[in-house]
């Protein structure tokens, strides 16, 4: 019996679905690796960051008050009576009047509580400074503990390691995290009609597409995806690859699922596999609309398009969403973190009400204004449209369309 699209559910319904899967377990990870990495625990300071006040700039240490209303045309003067070596503890005290000679990190004596730049200064002697510039406490300076203080939470479990992350990280002298673990994806190409990329199709054939653009893009979002090869058309092969593919991933994804036939195969294969489950039969997106998804074993389970272009947006709207939630980012779904830019429409887009549409998107740049943006129309079994988009513009479900010389928001993709 073919099921049909009898539980088609919103995008926002089918989020709160994949947001019930728990993001999976943590382990240690060296600094090295944690780049795009979600932090499982808080990571708390050992120590003050910086270690002591430090000058930011190549200059003198001196206190503001004794340079305070100093400028170009009313300079004041200082007694350099040191020059402090960078990586030494300086031991001395800045008597009023006096200044030091300080090198960009070096650590401010006693009595010091501002650096002025060496830009802003002038040597009139052997030891006269001139300074042509005020500077208010703490000016110029790295306070002690500014980055971080000892014992207390430098960096939150949730928080995705950047590259500024993990310098601070190293900073801290921390050489291994907690992280969360990446997800293991196992990708399902079903179809008879496909053929690996190596073969030259024949009338009716097609090259096996979509496992390739499927893995770049979980890579991309921080899984670990695993390549499964083209499945027959047939309950028993589809049952065993599926069994095969939930008991070595934390995921997985089957491409083609899109004819009913083929549809029926997936829903009939996951039905059969004890504590597993049909959870959603079709999404209200265009195009994207013949997605299932399913749990197995506590594992999602989700059955893509195979149309190419229904595949990848698919994939960028729900998909890569779910696998950065399952490695513990907890605003994965928030669309307000989408790399957006502005334009202005070139034409009318008619769309359908009662489904969120995606359409791409090229962007024409235009010096002074906001780039225009060329709706790339073409059917969704071509890869033509993706190719040439910049972006995808989203319509919403309650909408009829976007007009010509409205501004936009564009999803960069």
């Amino acid at each position: 019996m073919s099921h049909g699209f009898f539980t088609i559910i919103s995008r926002t319904e089918f989020e709160s679905l994949l947001e019930g899967f728990t993001p999976l377990g943590s382990e240690l990870t060296p600094l090295s690796l944690a780049a795009g990495r979600v932090l499982a625990k808080d990571l708390a300071a050992a120590h003050d960051w910086p270690l002591m006040n430090r000058s930011c700039m190549d200059g003198f240490a001196v206190s503001a008050r004794d340079v305070f209303g100093s400028s170009e045309t009313n300079p004041g003067y200082l007694e350099c009576t040191a020059s402090l070596p960078i990586d030494v503890m300086p031991d001395i005290s800045l008597p009023a009047g006096e200044c030091a000679r300080i090198a960009t990190g070096g650590v401010l004596p006693d009595g010091a509580d501002a650096v002025v730049m060496i830009e802003h200064t002038g040597e009139m002697g052997d030891s006269t400074i001139e300074v042509r510039k005020s500077a208010a406490p703490g000016e110029n300076v790295m306070q002690r503990g500014e980055d971080a203080r000892e014992g207390q939470t430098a960096l939150s479990a949730g928080t995705t390691m950047r590259p500024q992350e993990i310098g601070l990280a190293a900073a801290l002298g921390f050489e291994e995290l907690s992280l969360y673990r990446q997800p293991r994806v196992g990708i399902l190409s079903t179809g008879d009609e496909l053929i690996e990329v190596s073969r030259t199709p024949k009338p009716g054939q097609v090259r096996d597409v979509n496992s390739h653009t499927v893995a770049t893009l979980t890579a991309m979002a921080g899984g670990i995806p695993t390549r499964y090869g083209i499945i027959k058309d047939d309950l028993p092969s589809l049952t065993e690859a599926l069994s095969r593919a939930i008991a070595e991933n934390d995921m997985v994804l089957l491409s083609g699922g899109s004819s009913i036939g083929v549809r029926d195969l997936t829903v009939t294969a996951l039905e059969a596999k004890e504590n597993s489950e049909i959870l959603a039969h079709g999404v209200a997106l265009s195009p994207g609309k013949p997605t299932i998804l399913g749990r197995a074993s506590g594992k999602p389970v989700l059955g893509l398009p195979g149309q190419v272009t229904s595949a990848l947006v698919v994939m960028h709207v729900l998909i890569l969403p779910l696998i950065r939630h399952m490695q513990g980012d907890p605003h994965a779904f928030e669309t307000t973190r989408r790399p957006i830019r502005k334009a202005e429409l070139a034409r009318n887009v008619a769309s359908k009400p009662g489904r969120e549409d995606y359409v791409r998107i090229r962007l024409e740049e235009r010096e002074g204004m906001e780039p225009l943006a060329h709706p790339v129309l073409g059917k969704s079994g071509l890869l033509r449209t993706m190719v040439q988009a910049d972006g995808l513009a989203s319509i919403p479900a309650d909408s009829e369309g976007l007009y010509e010389g409205q501004t936009i928001d564009i999803w960069m993709v």
